[in-house]
């Protein structure tokens, strides 16, 4: 890999950058240490490209944040911004693209945040970093994976270590596949089995002790996964890329959920729950903003001349879960990305030059995933002609195949453990696409589940599984280690793409290097 990776300053060095940008604006700085604003929840970016980024953090209490970049971190010659306001009506929480940007640059920013009431009581500087993504070929590194704080194993005393391993690697970003929160997995201080005490939750805050109902409850599931200092530090020096699942509002929603016969919550209508959710996910996340969809997840968001990446939302637009055997493609319990999002996928796809086109997915294609006894995911799970949820699938794997689009790749997790499947048209009852591999990583902190079993509409063959045995059983704790995340390095020189799937320990699991169809040297 390139060197610039490994040239960029200590954290310790990088975070004592602030002091400068404190004095220079504020040198009446000097008040009580309880009247001057503090930042609450550190620094994210995100959604960056070759020109621009988002930032975001929060502060607590009405406040005139300004903010700074340079590409320095000295912050020489750096290039102050419009201040923002943190008020009531957003959780205190700010974020802004900042655009022209050099290419292929270390960006360093920083906020000092004054308070409303009393603008020369200003809090200490807090700084954070990203790497703006190239305009000629260069060396690629991203990681991905899902599934934040779930199924009650919450910050303990280690924290959330897989954070920490991912961050060692300097991704050049990260994709958060989704369940980036879990509003719906209330927890505890502590966890027994058969009797013994197997996990305690150090850090825990009312808003993780129910689900999550409203816009309040949503914010703090937040701002509990950013207590942990390995997400903070994670945060302050690689760019999220975020998408959205189910457990952002509750498990398997949909049109058809009920929540009549769920006691744990009082506000039963899950339209009401999904908006409060969907507005706390874009209050607390640097993703960036659709003007002609305010709200929107899916998008692409091109990373350098050797890769484009695109981010679909399976959940917005789907209808109600059902059994997922519809014959008829035009049924409209057969809609899952819906038909504008197809429509700009593969309007992009087209478009792209990329020599990679990742496909961000919230959901596997191929595993069978069961919301009782409908389908929660894609296939249904009778191994035979596309039918349900499949058409709209089978129709995008058609397109790519007769728009001779090359180079595709899915990365997706919500499955709760690590695998890579390759799809066989050969082998498949739907057979009009061209082969591709579909990468599955997961749970970055969450109960370790799995594996789940494959449909064969779409022909995927297992070619590595890493997942609870028998004997370990399901839902297993952080500390037992089956914690996933995968790693994508792109070589600068061959165009090839290299996967590897990694646990917490930082143990490599498997690896493959896919040679890209089509590309010159």
């Amino acid at each position: 890999m390139s060197s610039h990776r490994f040239m960029r300053p200590s954290r310790r060095a990088f975070l004592a950058g602030g002091t400068a940008f404190a004095a220079s604006l504020a040198a009446p700085s000097i008040s009580r240490a309880s009247a001057r604003p503090v930042f609450t929840h550190g620094v994210q970016s995100g959604d960056v490209d070759t020109m621009s980024g988002m930032i975001w953090t929060r502060t607590d209490r009405p406040a005139r944040v300004m903010m700074e970049v340079s590409t320095t971190e000295s912050f020489a010659n750096a290039r102050q911004l419009a201040p923002l306001t943190a008020g009531p009506s957003n959780d205190f929480a700010v974020k802004r693209m900042v655009d022209g940007l050099p290419s292929d640059q270390d960006i360093f920013y920083r906020f000092v945040a004054a308070d409303l009431n009393d603008l020369q009581a200003t809090s200490d500087p807090i700084v954070g970093q990203f790497r703006t993504a190239p305009t000629a070929r260069r060396d690629v590194r991203f990681a991905w994976s899902g599934d934040t704080a779930g199924q009650g194993w919450g910050i303990d005393d280690e924290g959330m270590r897989t954070y920490a391993t991912m961050a060692q690697h300097r991704p050049d970003f990260f994709i958060h596949s989704g369940d980036t929160i879990y509003a719906d997995g209330p927890m505890q201080d502590e966890v027994e089995k058969d009797g013994q005490l197997i996990w305690k939750n150090a850090t825990l805050i009312d808003e993780k002790r129910k689900v999550a109902e409203t816009l309040d409850e949503f914010r703090g599931q937040w701002k509990y996964n950013m207590m942990d200092e390995h997400v903070r530090e994670m945060n302050a020096l690689c760019p999220t890329f975020f998408q959205w699942d189910d457990h952002e509002v509750v498990n398997n929603w949909s049109d058809s959920k009920d929540l009549s016969g769920d006691d744990r919550y009082t506000e039963k209508n899950v339209h009401v729950l999904a908006a409060r959710s969907a507005k706390a996910f874009h209050e607390m996340t640097p993703i960036s903003y659709t003007p002609a969809e305010p709200g929107r997840v899916y998008r692409k968001i091109g990373y350098g001349p050797m890769l484009d990446v695109f981010f679909l939302d399976l959940r917005s637009y789907r209808a109600g879960n059902s059994l997922g055997l519809q014959e008829n493609p035009a049924d409209e319990a057969t809609t899952l990305l819906g038909a504008e999002q197809i429509a700009w996928l593969k309007r992009e796809l087209v478009k792209s030059t990329a020599t990679w086109k990742v496909i961000a997915c919230d959901m596997p294609i191929g595993l069978v995933v069961r919301d009782g006894e409908r389908v929660e995911a894609i296939s249904n799970g009778d191994d035979g002609s596309a039918k349900g949820r499949e058409f709209e699938i089978a129709d995008l794997l058609r397109f790519i195949k007769t728009a001779k689009i090359d180079n595709t790749v899915w990365f997706t997790a919500d499955v709760h453990y690590t695998a890579a499947h390759y799809y066989n048209p050969d082998k498949a009852a739907f057979q009009d696409f061209e082969p591709f591999w579909e990468f599955v990583s997961g749970p970055l902190h969450a109960g370790t589940f799995g594996p789940n079993a494959l449909d064969g509409t779409f022909g995927p063959e297992v070619k590595f599984v890493k997942a609870p045995t028998e004997e370990q059983g399901a839902n297993l704790p952080p500390s037992m280690g089956l914690q996933f995340f995968g790693l994508v390095d792109i070589d600068g020189a061959t165009q090839q793409m290299t996967v590897r799937l990694m646990d917490r320990a930082d143990q490599e699991l498997w690896k493959i290097t896919l040679d890209p169809k089509g590309a010159s040297i």
